[in-house]
């Protein structure tokens, strides 16, 4: 059993989606997102589309370091997290424009003063502020915000994205089939968008990275920052501190700057795309929840995802490794490593979408290609360990 297991989560999510399958599928069972028919104002030619998500177990790891360092703006990367992995969800269906986003906080009151609050809502102004000058227009509708200390022992961030979207100009990885290639974005480095070097970690696996990096001493000193009812085997188990620092790119960072970069969003890059090159984007995987195999469930059926180049995985994910102990095939499953996001598209329109994202600052390349498959979609995935099939 997996240390990721035995904390009680799921990089698959095997219960959840057990628990939804008799759910309908909407307009388009591969499309990223559920999309359903314009009942908002019954026009056959558009739809909507409602995503929730959050930051998840990354506020317990920003709850350490603002303990540890008295800094309250590590709250508003929180506050990009939550609204980030719903933002680039929706981007992945083809809707980058005219969204509407109420947040969910939850707060335990005895350990999550006001000042805190603050910081997230204001945190989440300044993100729609900033993608309103890229052309993203984001408007926040406010939301609950509920004291809530017997079910929440820190902090929970999360929300709820919504939008129309002409169906015309829809992105439902229907399109995806062999012979196209994959374009990848990197979720690190520094965009030109971005105020620091973003470690790529995004908002999947933090409880496995918050367990496997940080000191024993965490859990004895804050005991609210985990579930008590765990074997203390698999409770802060690494051997770092927030403050220690690494080197990366010639800088010095801490272990907490690393863990609490907040989630790059892609939206500049793919408004860009999606507004001027359209009809040469097949298929967009956010890789999230399930790291690198996130697109066996969004793909077709008949096809074989490789994954033959992808960039080296950053600094963070090396620490969470050797400290873990994950083997390659875990740490693929778990993590995105890097390669956050996946653009479907031919050979011929490669370049063009590798330019127009580094003229972001986004590092991109092509990092695999679409093959035949017989009856269920698979997917391979070179690592420094070999070849890892999964399916």
């Amino acid at each position: 059993m997996s240390l990721y297991t035995k904390r009680g989560v799921s990089a698959q999510k095997e219960e959840v989606h057990a628990a939804t399958k008799k759910l309908d599928k909407g307009l388009y069972p591969k499309a990223f997102c559920k999309i359903y028919a314009d009942v908002l104002c019954g026009d056959d030619n558009w739809v909507n589309v409602m995503h929730a998500d959050g930051a998840g177990t990354k506020s317990i790891l920003a709850y350490l370091y603002w303990k540890e360092t008295g800094d309250l703006s590590v709250w508003k990367g929180i506050a990009q997290d939550a609204i980030v992995m719903n933002l680039d969800d929706l981007l992945c269906v083809g809707i980058y424009d005219q969204l509407l986003f109420s947040s969910t906080i939850d707060r335990n009151k005895q350990l999550i003063p006001a000042e805190v609050l603050e910081a997230v809502i204001n945190g989440s102004q300044e993100f729609f502020d900033t993608m309103k000058q890229f052309g993203v227009n984001i408007t926040y509708m406010g939301g609950e915000t509920a004291d809530v200390g017997d079910v929440v022992r820190t902090m929970a961030v999360n929300g709820t994205m919504t939008a129309r979207w002409p169906k015309a100009k829809l992105i439902t990885n229907e399109k995806i089939a062999a012979g196209q290639v994959i374009v990848g974005l990197a979720g690190f480095g520094q965009a030109k968008y971005e105020a620091a070097y973003n470690s790529g970690l995004a908002s999947n696996g933090l409880t496995s990275a918050r367990h496997d990096v940080l000191h024993k001493s965490y859990g004895q000193r804050f005991p609210e920052s985990f579930d008590n009812s765990l074997d203390d085997s698999v409770v802060y188990i690494g051997p770092h501190r927030m403050k220690d620092e690494v080197e990366v790119d010639g800088k010095k960072l801490s272990i907490g700057q690393l863990l609490l970069s907040p989630t790059r969003t892609f939206a500049p890059v793919l408004k860009e795309l999606l507004e001027n090159h359209f009809d040469s984007i097949k298929g967009l995987i956010h890789c999230s929840g399930g790291g690198q195999t996130k697109c066996l469930k969004y793909v077709p059926e008949n096809v074989h995802i490789l994954k033959d180049n992808l960039f080296t995985p950053p600094v963070i994910f090396d620490l969470i490794q050797k400290a873990s102990g994950a083997d390659e095939r875990e740490m693929y499953q778990v993590f995105n490593m890097g390669t956050r996001l996946e653009i479907y598209t031919t050979e011929k329109d490669a370049a063009k979408l590798i330019s127009i994202s580094e003229s972001f600052g986004v590092e991109a390349r092509i990092i695999g290609r679409v093959e035949e498959a017989e009856k269920q979609a698979r997917l391979t995935v070179k690592t420094v360990a070999g070849m890892i099939e999964y399916k």
